[in-house]
Order: C-alpha cells, then structure tokens, then sequence
C-alpha cells in the first residue's frame, strides 16, 4: 500500500512496484484514509510519506499499527533530518528510506522489509541505533532481560544487522534451517513477533555491535 499527498508521486511509485512484479493493493492521500484502508486491505508493508497535508504520516503509522500490529511500514521521505527518521521510528516504522532512492533500491526495501527486516538509507541505521541505546541506558528499570544462550546471542546480534538466515549460517559455519531455529527459539523467549522486533530489541539491549 502507497500512501502519499501528492497525486503523481503516488501513482507513479505504486506504478513503478506493480511493474517490478509486487502486488500493490491500495493507495491513500492522508492519514485518516490511510488507516481506514489499511484496516480493509490489510497491506503486508505499508510505503508511507511522513508529511501528508494538514496530516502527519506519524498518525498514520500509529493508527495502522494499532489496528495491525504486523503490517511493517516502511516511511519514504523527502526528509532526512535526523528528528523526523527518530520520530518515525519511535512512532513503530519498520525503516526509512529519503526519495532520492533509485528505483532498484526501493523495490530492494519492500521486499526486505517485508521479510521481516529494518531497512534504512544509509547512514540512518547508525542514527537509529545510537538512539536506541541512549534510550535504554537512560531506563534501566523494565523487567529482567529473558535468557538466551551464546548461539542465540550471537544469531540476534546478525539478525539485527540485517543478514539472512543464509548469510548468518555461512557467518556462523551453521546451516539456514539452525539459524531458524534460534531465531524462533528466541522470538519465543522474548515474545516477539518478528525480526524488526528482534532487531530493536537488540539495539536496546546494546547486543548490537558498531
């Protein structure tokens, strides 16, 4: 689902992936028929522009989220000021990607993001994650961190860089299928859903490496 203010960039985008083989299934001008569309479409990834006229695509991401707490919005932005990449992530954006992305890059992210990966423009990642981890030193005061062994730290700690499964087991000297199973094995014990999930898990935990 595309969601942007201006007529021909939203079309021209949702033209673009529908032709690149993806299944666009809606579009929406603002926040308030964002959500109401998402709700009836039920969109795996939702492209979303932060700025959308008298409306904030913050809105939109929260009230997308609230009623599908799995769909993964990725934010495509003509802004990339730090402030703005930090409020969407908090505000539950799975990535962010500035519109000078080409065309490739772009397909490259819906797909990513719709695996279960944080996608970002580079040198916002590192933005992200040195939030993250001012964040979670600032609150040391939540519930005690699960359990998990050596093998499941260090897949959580790939997994949050963005690899594979494939990459982590040729990283690692493991199969796919082992990486698998830890990663399952660890969104059960943190009762997570998905990678993004894990991911920002990682970051505030500071398990993730510079």
């Amino acid at each position: 689902m595309v969601v942007d203010d201006h007529p021909i960039w939203r079309e021209g985008v949702a033209r673009d992936l529908t032709e690149r083989g993806l299944d666009v299934v809606a579009t929406a001008p603002d926040a308030d028929a964002a959500v109401r569309i998402a709700r009836a479409v039920r969109p795996r990834v939702v492209l979303m522009d932060l700025n959308l006229g008298e409306t904030t695509g913050l809105q939109a991401i929260e009230g997308i989220l609230t009623a599908l707490p799995e769909t993964r919005i990725l934010v495509l932005s003509a802004s990339g000021e730090h402030a703005d990449v930090l409020e969407a992530v908090k505000a539950g954006a799975a990535g962010y990607l500035v519109k000078s992305a080409s065309a490739e890059e772009l397909l490259a992210a819906v797909r990513r993001t719709a695996d279960g990966f944080p996608v970002f423009t580079p040198g916002l990642a590192g933005l992200v994650l040195g939030e993250y981890r001012r964040l979670a030193g600032s609150d040391r005061s939540g519930p005690a961190v699960p359990a998990l062994t050596e093998r499941e730290t260090d897949v959580l700690r790939l997994v949050a860089k963005g690899l594979t499964a494939r990459q982590i087991g040729e990283r690692l000297g493991v199969s796919h299928r082992t990486v698998e199973t830890h990663v399952q094995s660890t969104l059960r014990k943190l009762q997570l859903h998905n990678r993004v999930q894990l991911a920002r898990y990682a970051i505030e935990q500071g398990i993730v490496e510079e």
